[in-house]
């Protein structure tokens, strides 16, 4: 039995009939002849309105977008739109723009800082990965209150790599672990409850992803993999999300991390809105 084949949707939105997104991207999909796609155009989108509800038809698509906005206002919405509502945007004239301002020496239509905004992104990201690292694990707790996301979790339900993965999505991340008999630094309760997500699982599923660690250790974590004990871990983490009904309980059991992920943006855009 042959598994059905996957369709991508992609959103070509432009500012102007949309023309040039589409040969571009008509001339590179013949790159990926085995690809099946779904192309949706969104012409003429000059307004701010028109740009969020463009990323809201590819979030609810499941789809990406391709887009050629001109102005550098525009580009840096569709950036911070793609970014809150996790739909990835591919900018295929921002790059152009950069190089070509940095050739003639001029920005376009002489407007200044230009630069500075096609490359806001590329910076954010190096920033908000070196926070993820710098805040794994419970790191400089203490700078947490800087963080737009702060994990919390047992070890093993996929803290460090979802951190990695939403800082590369352009988030400052944070993450703590929750372990037996220790409270949580008391800077967790002065955030703000919207920024906390607790993550939860199965402990069948929980042991068996420990054991493999445990394993390749060579059994020096003790009772880590335990069924018991981890029940009683998860015990004592579930107690403690369920003084703080505000924060979020996401359940990672079986998930990918994309899909944890998309879970923790979709609920950080209900609470914002």
């Amino acid at each position: 039995m042959t598994s059905e084949k996957r369709i991508y949707n992609i959103f070509i939105v432009s500012d102007g009939s949309g023309r040039t997104a589409e040969q571009a991207l008509s001339a590179a999909l013949i790159q990926f002849s085995e690809v099946e796609v779904k192309i949706f155009k969104r012409a003429k989108v000059r307004t701010e309105q028109k740009v969020k509800q463009a990323v809201e038809e590819a979030k609810k698509a499941g789809g990406f977008i391709v887009h050629t906005l001109v102005t550098d206002k525009l580009r840096d919405l569709m950036r911070r739109c793609g970014r809150e509502y996790n739909v990835d945007t591919i900018d295929l004239i921002g790059g152009l723009l950069s190089q070509l301002s940095q050739k003639f020496a001029l920005s376009p239509a002489e407007k200044p800082g230009l630069f500075g905004q096609i490359n806001k992104s590329y910076f954010r990201r190096i920033e908000t990965m070196e926070f993820a690292f710098r805040h794994d694990d419970g790191q400089r707790t203490n700078e947490l209150k800087k963080a737009e996301i702060v994990l919390l979790g047992v070890s093993r339900t996929f803290k460090t790599p979802l951190s990695i993965y939403l800082a590369f999505k352009e988030w400052f991340v944070g993450n703590v672990p929750i372990v037996m008999g220790e409270e949580l630094p008391q800077i967790i309760y002065k955030i703000h409850p919207s920024k906390i997500f607790c993550l939860d699982t199965n402990a069948r599923a929980l042991a068996e992803l420990r054991r493999a660690r445990q394993d390749y250790l060579g059994g020096a974590l003790g009772d880590y993999d335990d069924i018991e004990s981890v029940k009683v871990e998860l015990m004592y983490a579930r107690k403690i999300f369920n003084k703080n009904p505000e924060w979020s309980v996401i359940n990672v059991t079986s998930k990918p991390i994309e899909e944890i992920a998309s879970e923790i943006l979709s609920i950080k855009a209900k609470k914002s809105d």
